[in-house]
């Protein structure tokens, strides 16, 4: 028995050119791995067409399904454009599935957030972090923990402001 009903990989960036980046191939080559040994039946691409006309999940799917996940084992939610829409629709499809076991894919430096804003949306999620590559230079690693810094201080900001009167 598995020990979750699914797992959630968060898109990443999509290059111009149609492929995926480093990124988003190391969250699918994770959530694989996780397939293949059982942990998660089901793995939930979710991202949308940011930056690219091909939404991240359906490059995630084809990535996933060229490394011999079958397509029965995928969901693509192709709507989510940012982490707190694939919470809220990772909710939806949570309610809709009756699923209550979630794992969550993402780079380590980002599953806190993740985390956080899934748990807000109602769920019970665990994260399962993937570290960067090895190809990853020391500029790129900055500049990634860098913008997630920033993205912690608009979500704090976002989740802990008063409400509008």
């Amino acid at each position: 028995m598995s020990r979750y009903d699914a797992a959630v990989v968060l898109g990443a960036m999509v290059l111009p050119d149609g492929r995926p980046s480093a990124a988003l191939a190391r969250r699918v080559a994770a959530a694989v791995d996780l397939h293949r040994r059982g942990v998660a039946p089901l793995l939930v691409m979710s991202g949308g067409a940011v930056g690219h006309p091909a939404p991240e999940a359906r490059v995630m799917a084809d990535l996933a399904v060229a490394a011999g996940v079958p397509e029965a084992a995928l969901v693509v939610e192709a709507e989510s454009r940012n982490t707190w829409q694939n919470a809220r629709q990772a909710a939806i499809l949570a309610e809709a599935r009756g699923w209550s076991r979630l794992l969550v894919v993402s780079d380590s430096f980002h599953l806190p957030r993740a985390r956080d804003m899934f748990r807000r949306h109602g769920l019970h999620v665990d994260g399962h972090p993937v570290p960067r590559g090895a190809s990853d230079g020391r500029l790129s690693w900055w500049v990634a923990h860098g913008r997630e810094g920033l993205s912690w201080v608009k979500h704090l900001y976002l989740t802990l402001r008063p409400p509008a009167p």
